[in-house]
């Protein structure tokens, strides 16, 4: 027997699930307080230029790069077109960063989150596994990046100053 996907219904889960990961923490996996923009906002520009785990990329790259993901993503689909892009550019390029600098990341995430709920609006059905599985893969790659931001965090303020 075959059952179609309500589209209405699955929106409404896809915004809940992105508006937990960066905005608004509902208990749904996260903890009061973790939302990426909330985990943000307690991140210095001197803390965001520090490797994570010491030889990793920056917490700016890890953010810079949760952005880039979510443009490639909503390019893509916009335009169905699926050409290769350099995922290591971020990787290689941010590394320290000033106050501003640091701020125009978050802002370029900000912008890009909104930009994926725009898309989600746009979307009218979800017509096979690709779209829906690339649909829940902006919620658990972004949630990754924030764990990684998350744990090296921990390891910052755990260490003697």
């Amino acid at each position: 027997m075959s059952s179609k996907l309500d589209s209405d219904l699955f929106k409404k889960a896809l915004y809940l699930l992105l508006d937990e990961t960066f905005e608004n923490v509902q208990g749904i996996y996260l903890d009061k307080g973790t939302s990426f923009f909330e985990t943000l906002a307690t991140i210095s520009a001197e803390e965001a230029s520090i490797p994570v785990g010491g030889q990793c990329a920056t917490l700016a790259a890890q953010v810079k790069h949760t952005a880039f993901y979510l443009d490639v993503l909503e390019r893509n689909v916009r335009t169905q077109q699926f050409n290769p892009v350099d995922w290591g550019e971020i990787w290689r390029e941010v590394t320290a960063v000033s106050p501003q600098e640091w701020q125009a990341i978050q802002d370029e995430l900000r912008d890009s989150y909104g930009k994926i709920k725009q898309l989600i609006h746009d979307t009218p059905a979800w017509p096979n596994e690709r779209v829906i599985g690339g649909a829940m893969a902006t919620i658990v790659h972004t949630a990754y990046h924030l764990g990684e931001i998350r744990q090296a965090l921990c390891s910052l303020q755990q260490q003697p100053a």
